[in-house]
């Protein structure tokens, strides 16, 4: 198993199979809009604009599963996200990123994907996994990682 075996429904309401994303590094992060590090988006989307074009991309999963710090609906989400931090990178819709409801890509990454180096709960908002071309899990961030100190193994990884 590897995350491109996932299917995840985007900010829009489209299904969006992760193979979509094979052979791209991907930098997977559940996010929330009313969060002490909801400015890491800032950063996130430099990342973005920086490595787009040499085959990264990063995919944004909100939960309002910590202090409900994301209470918008997907539509809210996207706008907010669209307003003020200029987001340009693929979101999906809610879900959740623990507990008994927790989304199998969130319970597939908590499991380390397959690595157990990389397994554990999810902590808080803007946990982040990064992914390598072949679709496996090559580091996780904490929350207070800020998008900076990834960029040293984005670039190891491209």
């Amino acid at each position: 198993m590897s995350i491109y075996d996932f299917n995840m429904i985007s900010i829009e309401g489209w299904n969006r199979p992760l193979s979509e994303y094979r052979d791209k590094v991907i930098l997977i992060v559940n996010t929330a809009s009313k969060c002490g590090f909801t400015p890491q988006y800032k950063g996130l989307q430099k990342l973005y604009d920086d490595y787009k074009e040499k085959g990264f991309v990063i995919l944004g999963f909100p939960a309002n599963d910590f202090l409900r710090q994301e209470p918008g609906t997907n539509e809210e989400i996207k706008e907010f996200c669209s307003v003020t931090y200029n987001i340009t990178f693929p979101m999906f819709e809610k879900i959740h990123v623990k507990g008994k409801e927790i989304h199998p890509l969130y319970k597939y990454l908590t499991a380390g994907g397959g690595k157990e180096e990389f397994a554990g709960k999810i902590s808080w908002n803007f946990t982040k996994f990064l992914i390598n071309r072949q679709g496996e899990v090559i580091a996780r961030f904490a929350p207070k990682d800020d998008p900076e100190k990834i960029r040293p193994y984005i670039e190891e990884a491209l």
